[in-house]
């Protein structure tokens, strides 16, 4: 009963910061409510700007969130080099430029009214290799006129652990000489908190001692940015980007332990970052020999100096505090040239070849130091933390497209990928690899409103620079050794994608895909006692994910509308220390997000509801197991005024159904396939979230 008063308070308190924000006599929305349903014109679904009018939008990720069935996928964000295209949001026609701006960022920096229209395609008719599915491409019309124009955004969050004031953003764009340019500053900010009991028992179940535990996080990543872009008379098209961004972290986890018959232990976690990051990107597309040329350099370089410490307090009056330090400082660098080149031939048919050259590293310095009884800290020897990582890597890739038919098209690559990786220090090497790459991509269009896409891929992973080098979690107690012996891991993935219109209901995609992996990287014995990172032969992964979009003006309730996206995944691969089939470690099981969205017809107000969840399986060392688990799905209200002195208001509520992490650790006597020492079994709550969101544009 005291959780569902919670939870109608929480309501009537978004109801009443909602109310306070509509000024007296506020003109109601007199905005087109157009139907979502696209028009179809040379095999693309197009969506005019108008259609989205409705909600108000302030930029063009407002009308991109809005467009029916459709999500946007980043790609592989930590992957080095730019590679072939991966995300699902082209501008004009071509790739977002640089890597520090995703979809995200950048739609979220066009002002709504420079949108002409959105269009949903299938990548595999497109000249741009590596797209395959539903691509979006919006289409832009640049203002001529001079001056500023700018979108801002403010989310304060209010929860019981903390007041969150200072994450938002706000970009500046206008003309400069014969280009346009665009300034931005952004904060990602977090103020969290968890706390609850956690239970220590040993492997029969009996109680060893509890802990009471408080955990604090504290995150800013405040970020300026700025792009310049300029089209020539002749059609070249010049693009630079530049970024810098900070990145400061506090965590603690504060713990009082307490055992029947033993004095009290206080425990103290803390972990400190300041990290630093700068990028710069440039690009220059220009007709050259009846095709177009462009080239792209790129520079990035990333200051991470991190303390992590673990120590215990004893009141017994007698027994001396313990703890234990680490220490690392990483210097990571990335260098990257690159150029593609395209062309048309008779037919229809599209040809183009990229190259491109990159220089990683990761400079790691990293020292462990423990408490001596006079409560100085002693250093710890370590034989492979203080080591540099470089890898040179090249890539060539040829790519080709056609129309087979009037309802079918054709996209394949072929190439392949040069890299040396070596280490310096105490178990330094050099190695060489050549791995061969490319895919096959076929688009059917059977009928009208339905569209299938087929693709087959082979890839080449990347790995973690930090799995070669020696690191210690001093708050679990354990290491991972470093491992210079590693092998770029290679798979086989097939997927297809359906995507259905439902006419004025809505749209339907369904994304099945199966992937086959050689020398996936898992834990692996480096010696009797230690462990680390290594390749095993072989693993499966196979799942489907589910995006829709349900109207239900239909059935005649005018401007609503429910957007589902899930997946559901199983893999499989043998332990290297049981040999038994198990999921690859800290796997996807399932994700799913659910949102309903009424816009009220006649007024500026909205109102929604939804709710998500998500799970993972166990993470697998060789001396002990961690299972992450959510208490119950997170849910949310809210509520949104779309003119409130010119501004867009929106009052949120979240985790109405109480949300707790949950977390298993079971650690071992020895290795897995031996006793159980003991079980840590925690449960964290952290109550109900107020979020207020401030958005507008001038």
């Amino acid at each position: 009963m005291h959780h569902r008063k919670r939870i109608w308070s929480g309501i009537a308190t978004a109801a009443i910061i909602a109310s306070t924000l509509l000024p007296v006599g506020a003109l109601a929305q007199t905005a087109n409510l157009s139907s979502l349903q696209p028009r179809s014109e040379d095999g693309r679904q197009i969506y005019e700007s108008g259609q989205f009018a409705r909600f108000n939008p302030r930029t063009a990720l407002d009308m991109v969130r809005q467009v029916p069935g459709f999500t946007i996928d980043t790609g592989d964000d930590d992957e080095r080099g730019l590679g072939q295209a991966d995300e699902n949001v082209l501008i004009n026609g071509a790739r977002i430029s640089g890597k520090n701006i995703d979809a995200f960022t950048f739609l979220g920096r066009i002002s709504a009214g420079n949108v002409v229209r959105i269009e949903i395609v299938d990548g595999a008719t497109l000249s741009i290799s590596g797209l395959s599915g539903q691509v979006l491409n919006l289409v832009t019309n640049a203002s001529e006129a001079g001056g500023l124009h700018g979108n801002f955004k403010w989310e304060p969050r209010w929860r019981r652990s903390g007041n969150n004031w200072l994450a938002g953003e706000a970009s500046v764009s206008g003309k400069l000489g014969q280009g346009d340019f665009t300034l931005s500053l952004e904060n990602d900010a977090a103020r969290n908190g968890v706390e609850g009991p956690e239970q220590i028992t040993d492997r029969f179940g009996g109680l060893l001692f509890e802990r009471d535990e408080v955990a604090r996080y504290l995150q800013d990543r405040p970020k300026i940015s700025g792009s310049y872009s300029r089209t020539s008379e002749g059609g070249a098209l010049f693009n630079a980007n530049a970024a810098y961004q900070m990145f400061r972290k506090r965590e603690t986890v504060a713990t009082d332990r307490t055992q029947f018959g033993q004095p009290d232990i206080f425990e103290l976690y803390s972990s400190n970052e300041d990290e630093w990051n700068t990028e710069f990107s440039a690009d220059y597309a220009f007709d050259l020999g009846g095709g177009r040329l462009k080239l792209i350099g790129l520079q990035r370089f990333e200051h991470s100096p991190v303390t992590d410490f673990f120590g215990q307090t004893f009141f017994d009056g007698i027994t001396p505090p313990n703890g234990s330090r680490f220490d690392r400082i990483t210097d990571e660098g990335e260098s990257i040239l690159r150029a593609e080149y395209g062309w048309k031939t008779a037919g229809g048919t599209d040809w183009g070849i990229s190259v491109e050259g990159a220089y990683n590293f990761l400079d790691n310095e990293g020292r462990l130091a423990v408490l001596d009884p006079q409560g100085v800290f002693q250093p710890v020897a370590l034989t492979n933390a203080n080591s540099k990582v470089t890898e040179y890597r090249g890539e060539i890739i040829t790519s080709y497209g056609r129309p087979l038919s009037d309802n079918v098209a054709l996209q394949a690559t072929l190439g392949g990928e040069y890299s040396k990786i070596s280490q310096t220090g105490a178990r330094g090497e050099s190695r060489s690899f050549v791995r061969p790459k490319g895919s096959v991509s076929l688009a059917w269009k059977p009928e009208p409103g339905l569209d299938l896409s087929l693709k087959v891929e082979r890839s080449v992973g990347q790995l973690n620079f930090f799995d070669f080098v020696e690191s210690v979690d001093v708050s679990q107690n354990t290491g991972n050794a470093g491992n210079p012996g590693l092998v770029p891991p290679q798979s086989w993935r097939a997927e297809l994608e359906t995507t259905r219109k439902l006419g004025p209901w809505g749209s339907l995609t369904v994304n099945i895909y199966g992937e086959k992996f050689s020398d996936i990287v898992d834990s692996i014995p480096i010696t009797a006692t230690t462990e680390a990172r290594g390749n095993l032969d072989s693993a499966t992964s196979y799942g489907v994910e589910l995006v829709t979009s349900i109207l239900f003006d239909p059935i005649g309730w005018r401007g609503a509308k429910l957007d589902f996206e899930g997946e559901l995944r199983k893999s499989s691969l043998r332990d290297p220390l049981t040999g038994i089939h198990r999921r690859i470690n800290d796997d996807k099981i399932f994700t799913y997000e659910a949102t309903l969205r009424h816009d009220i017809p006649g007024s500026n107000w909205a109102w929604g509801a939804g709710v998500e969840d998500f799970r993972y399986s166990k993470f697998l060392r060789l001396d002990q197991s961690t299972r992450f688990r959510t208490g119950a799905p997170y849910s949310w209200i809210f509520v949104e005024h779309k003119d409130v002195m010119g501004l867009t208001v929106q009052a949120n509520l979240g985790n109405l159904l109480g949300r707790s992490e949950n977390f298993t650790r079971t650690v071992y006597a020895d290795r897995r396939d031996g006793p159980i020492a003991f079980v840590e079994d925690r449960s964290r709550q952290f109550g109900l979230i107020y979020r207020l969101t401030v958005s507008g544009s001038f």
